[in-house]
């Protein structure tokens, strides 16, 4: 083998080991389907389940509304005067779309310094952490995604307030969340998962 040629494949397998897919499943409306291509997505967010009580179909149907379930999804860009970059949206990023200060707040919370927002397992563990603190701060039922995906989205002081019941889009995409949380549930039942 020429030289050239064992340098291309030792390039090769090193990009393949050190970079990482963050492209979502095929088909984000068949929850069987979704674990069938990712099988850690389902053994992280049952690892969830065990640790904080958020059942499977309301993280999954949260992740879908927030990344697509595209790991290193980021909030879109600002433009001044339509074309100069003024900085992202927001600070949300990764599957959980957790902000800066919330994933510090995790961190420092459950001692997982090293924990990565574009991570499924630490994705689903903060949402895990972040719902059960809802449930056990608002009253909000583990269960309830639509509740829990409204006090995620608003924060829980913005929930507490009511912010959300002034905003329209945000109440029907909730209803969206608790819908898709339904659907997933009755699909991991029908091929076995729940």
């Amino acid at each position: 083998m020429s030289r050239f040629l064992r340098s291309m494949v030792f390039l090769v397998l090193v990009a393949a080991c050190g970079s990482s897919s963050y492209a979502p499943p095929r088909n984000l409306d068949d929850a069987c389907s979704i674990v069938s291509q990712r099988p850690a997505y389902l053994r992280a967010m049952q690892a969830s389940e065990r640790r904080w009580g958020v059942p499977v179909p309301v993280m999954m149907a949260t992740i879908y509304q927030e990344s697509r379930f595209v790991g290193n999804a980021r909030t879109p860009r600002r433009y001044v005067l339509g074309f100069i970059p003024a900085g992202r949206q927001s600070s949300a990023y990764g599957y959980s779309q957790a902000l800066d200060g919330t994933w510090d707040d995790y961190r420092r919370a459950t001692g997982n310094r090293r924990a990565r927002r574009d991570d499924i397992a630490d994705a689903a563990d903060f949402m895990g952490w972040y719902m059960n603190g809802s449930s056990k701060r608002l009253g909000i039922a583990l269960d309830d995604a639509r509740n829990q995906y409204l006090a995620y989205h608003e924060g829980r002081a913005g929930y507490a307030r009511g912010s959300h019941r002034a905003k329209g889009w945000l109440l029907r995409v909730s209803q969206e969340v608790s819908r898709r949380a339904e659907m997933y549930a009755r699909q991991l039942r029908g091929c076995g998962i729940a």
